[in-house]
């Protein structure tokens, strides 16, 4: 930065002291002081063998005699807050117009994959997977932004006994039903099956209690568990009638994710699935018996001891020979760091599985792979709704697809209530809903730490002040609005800033924009792009400020005008950088 580069400079010159630039606390002045930077003066007394208020005066005396950008100063206590001159904010302005994609990072030349998504075929996407892909997509294009190669992908979990449960019941009370049938997705209907098995499951453990078995003992001996168990034998062992049924269900419900995922703008470069994976793992199984990672009991079964680490014993192999999950992950892993040369993964799942990422880690390191150091599980916190929690196989979960649909409903409703959209054609108006819809949606959601908990409001997502994405679509929409008025008038933005005396609005303004490299450099080295949403709030909101204080148009001085036309186009563009690295598209008109 360039305050530390030239503090760095001072304190040679006056204390003949050598300190590396990036070692200087360095940070925006506090609204309550002036000034513009701030520099912590604490840790340079050892230098000075003075008072903070001595050595910040020094320092700051030496800055304006010898750096023409800086134009005074004033110290509190250990801090020494800086002002800079108009020319230095002129540079910088100047410099941030120049430069092509302003925010985006150089690249760093590392393929990091993001794995997310990840559903089960037995239903519907719901609205915790909406936050599971949101998060993953807006990582990935975070990390992208970063200067990375990304790859997303996604792992379709399409075998097991809860996809054998879902056809059980189509068999049983599904009468043959199909998605054209049934007048529904595919998804939808095998998610219905699911939700019926477990009602038949209920009605005969009720049955078998009212017999005289105990409920635990019931819950094992159902008929319909045992059917599912031995259906999900006969997938394995390659039964043709069990398999034709399995591949035209999943049909249904693959074409059922690629409308929900085109619908909220999801895309991957790689997927996977569990029926072709999940004997993966099982060399490694052999490998880690050779090396005496693993165990072997005496019924078959293969382990891996982790006591001594803190961890439990964790079963590989079942007696019967058959892997479990994380024999999978295992293998799944080892491919992809050879097939992609991976220098990083990133697993993007919910925080009920910290365990089991601890796990996969250390058995990875206990099998010599270097790279597992590189694995990041990047989990993340429940979404809950004002009525609670959701439960899929009883139904109650909140739909994706529904969601989707309502934020439509929700952002027609509030912006046909505005009046302004008189002079849009039917089908200006149909997109620009839905924009404002998913706008709202993702970013309601992406602006939350992807750790916590969180509550989702759909009306409260869609307000057009505060916090949220149709403010910010808004206020992109409200600058636009001024330039296409600018240009009416025959002025145009031209690509040069003249140089002009900025106010202290203005000067702010800069400052925002400057921020944007280091926010997607913090965004990534978090994996949060909760960071950049809610600077994308804080750039939105304080030009709000200097729009109602500042009536650009009428500024007589063409110098001045053309300086402000070219600062509000650069921040439309910042907006639409920032916004689109959270998948969210910003109108030019609302």
């Amino acid at each position: 930065m360039f305050i530390a580069s030239k503090a760095s400079e001072a304190i040679k010159a006056i204390y003949n002291a050598e300190i590396e630039p990036s070692a200087l606390q360095v940070g925006v002045t506090r609204k309550e002081f002036e000034g513009d930077y701030t520099l912590v003066v604490f840790p340079l007394l050892r230098m000075s063998r003075t008072t903070p208020e001595n050595t910040g005066k020094a320092i700051g005396d030496w800055l304006v005699a010898n750096v023409p950008e800086i134009s005074g100063f004033n110290c509190v206590k250990g801090f020494l807050n800086i002002l800079f001159s108009n020319l230095y904010w002129n540079e910088l302005f100047s410099e941030i117009v120049s430069t092509p994609d302003f925010g985006y990072l150089p690249s760093t030349g590392k393929n990091v994959m993001v794995e997310f998504s990840s559903p089960n075929t037995n239903k519907p996407l719901h609205l915790g997977h909406i936050r599971n892909n949101l998060l993953g997509d807006s990582v990935s294009r975070l990390l992208k932004a970063s200067g990375n190669n990304v790859i997303k992908t996604t792992i379709v979990n399409d075998r097991g006994i809860h996809i054998c449960k879902s056809m059980l019941a189509w068999q049983k009370v599904g009468h043959g039903a199909t998605p054209e049938s049934a007048g529904k997705k595919g998804d939808h209907l095998v998610g219905d099956m699911y939700v019926a098995f477990n009602d038949i499951f209920k009605k005969e453990v009720e049955e078998l209690v009212a017999g005289g078995m105990d409920e635990e003992t019931a819950k094992k001996e159902a008929p319909c568990l045992k059917e599912a168990h031995e259906m999900l034998r006969k997938w394995e062992a390659g039964d043709p009638e069990v398999r034709d049924l399995w591949q035209r269900m999943n049909k249904w419900v693959l074409d059922g994710f690629d409308e929900t995922y085109a619908a909220l703008g999801i895309t991957f470069d790689k997927v996977y699935f569990e029926s072709q994976t999940y004997l993966l793992g099982k060399e490694l199984v052999q490998k880690g018996l050779d090396m005496g990672v693993f165990v072997r009991e005496a019924d078959g079964s293969v382990w891996c001891d982790l006591t001594a680490d803190g961890l439990d014993r964790k079963l590989l192999l079942r007696s019967d020979g058959t892997s479990v999950y994380i024999t999978q992950d295992l293998g799944t892993a080892e491919r992809r760091f050879a097939e992609y040369s991976l220098d990083s993964h990133v697993y993007v799942v919910g925080d009920e599985q910290n365990y089991h990422f601890q796990v996969l880690k250390l058995i990875l390191k206990k099998l010599g792979f270097s790279w597992a150091d590189a694995i990041y599980h990047l989990s993340y916190g429940m979404v809950e709704l004002p009525e609670g929690k959701m439960k899929s196989r009883e139904g109650t979960v909140v739909d994706a697809d529904d969601l989707i649909e309502k934020m439509y409903q929700e952002a027609k409703a509030t912006s046909e209530e505005s009046g302004k959209l008189d002079d849009m054609d039917d089908e200006e108006k149909e997109r620009l809903f839905r924009m404002i819809g998913l706008g709202a949606l993702k970013y309601f959601i992406i602006k939350v730490d992807p750790k916590k908990t969180m509550l989702f409001n759909p009306k409260e997502s869609i307000d057009f002040n505060g916090n949220t994405g149709p403010f910010i679509q808004y206020t992109h929409a409200r600058i636009r609005s001024i330039l296409r008025k600018a240009s009416e008038r025959g002025v145009a933005v031209a690509g040069e800033v003249p140089s002009v005396e900025l106010s202290a609005k203005e000067v702010r303004l800069i400052k925002l924009l400057n921020l944007f490299p280091a926010k997607v450099a913090e965004g990534a080295a978090a994996y949060s792009p909760a960071v950049i949403a809610n600077y994308a709030y804080d750039l939105a909101k304080e030009f709000n400020q200097y729009y109602h204080e500042t009536p650009i148009l009428k500024e007589e001085d063409p110098a001045m005008l053309q300086a402000r036309l070219v600062l509000i186009d650069t921040l439309s563009a910042v907006l639409r950088r920032a916004m689109g690295i959270l998948g969210i598209e910003l109108p030019e008109r609302m």
